[in-house]
């Protein structure tokens, strides 16, 4: 009886989020510079899914273009980065089992960072034609995932700890490099630009990148939710798994090999997005525990909407002026983190 409550009360948290996303997204549509009824937003959106014509037709309307061009692709592509964020910090966390893990712990935001830097002052990857700071930002963040991996492993077989010193060391060393490239550079204007790409944006979402990013984001989520056996073994630790006849080290090469193709597709979409893979996790945790069967789909259904909330309200905190996601994210993250460190509920399972 107590199991069937239990089942019951989980299934009833997955179906509120649901209902409260679908909400936030047509609250979310009727805010910005022009504000729309929801009436004329149900109308287009159903107008255009019964429509056999592209949605980038010509002569659909106003509305149709700033709820179909415009609105809707960036609360997508939010909602997809928010789904990411929040369940690549569960995995980080039970990878190196910490719970002060987040997405970028193990040096790829640096490695981000530094290929964005080096395309923005020297041109590479011009070739790839108007997305080239997201593609060598993807590659960046990719190789150092890689580089943690292999250096990780070098003199024995990584751990959670190895992991975590080999991401401390070539986040340092992006970091210096990115320095460098930005000092001798002597680009004001490029630097500005930099600048704001670290800050995020959800602005230059488009339905041809998001055929790409969203069936990526959503199969990895869908990988990781058949695999919360191993994620809760990782958190009893290696010893335990192998008296329980599991070796955990090929499962944690590649939840991270996965977490850092998520990440890499969400730099380069979104730009620097921090803290929803940090808050979001201890938060649910305090709610249905830390069993990852449960853990996971909660966690990304609460994600995806804290994102698409927070993208709504950078477009109305500041009159005809858009606020960076990143921006609003740390003002909101930072004071909850420290909420959660002075009620000791930080930790895996909450209280």
């Amino acid at each position: 009886m107590w199991k069937f409550l239990k089942e019951s009360s989980y299934l009833f948290i997955c179906i509120v989020l649901v209902f409260l996303l679908i909400v936030a997204i047509f609250w979310a549509l009727s805010i910005g510079t022009v504000k729309l009824p929801i009436e004329q937003i149900y109308m287009a959106v159903i107008m255009q899914l019964q429509s056999d014509t592209p949605i980038d037709a010509i002569g659909k309307g106003p509305v149709h273009d700033i709820i179909w061009l415009l609105r809707l692709p960036r609360l997508v592509l939010a909602a997809i980065v928010g789904c990411g964020l929040s369940v690549c910090g569960v995995i980080m966390q039970a990878i190196v089992k910490n719970p002060l893990a987040d997405p970028y712990i193990l040096g790829i935001s640096s490695g981000a960072s530094l290929g964005a830097t080096a395309a923005i002052l020297f041109g590479i990857g011009l070739s790839f034609g108007e997305n080239f700071v997201g593609i060598a930002a993807f590659t960046g963040a990719f190789t150092i995932s890689l580089g943690v991996l292999f250096i990780s492993n070098l003199g024995g077989r990584s751990n959670s700890i190895k992991l975590l010193l080999a991401g401390m060391a070539l986040s340092s060393v992006c970091s210096a490099f990115s320095s460098f490239i930005v000092y001798f550079a002597n680009n004001k204007e490029g630097m500005q630009t930099i600048a704001y790409w670290m800050m995020g944006s959800f602005a230059g979402a488009r339905w041809d990148n998001l055929v790409i990013i969203a069936p990526l984001v959503i199969i990895s989520v869908l990988f990781f939710w058949t695999q919360s056996r191993m994620l809760n073994l990782m958190l009893l630790g290696d010893e335990s798994a192998l008296t329980l006849g599991t070796d955990l080290h090929i499962y944690r090469q590649v939840y991270l090999l996965i977490s850092s193709l998520i990440v890499g597709f969400v730099v380069y979409s979104a730009g620097m997005v921090g803290f929803v893979g940090l808050i979001v996790p201890h938060v649910i945790r305090m709610l249905v525990g830390t069993d990852h069967k449960k853990l996971i789909p909660v966690t990304a259904l609460t994600g995806a909407l804290f994102l698409v909330i927070a993208d709504g309200l950078c477009r109305v905190i500041i009159p005809r002026t858009e606020l960076p996601i990143g921006i609003l994210i740390s003002l909101i993250g930072a004071p909850c983190f420290v909420y959660l460190m002075v009620k000791r509920s930080y930790g895996f399972g909450g209280n």
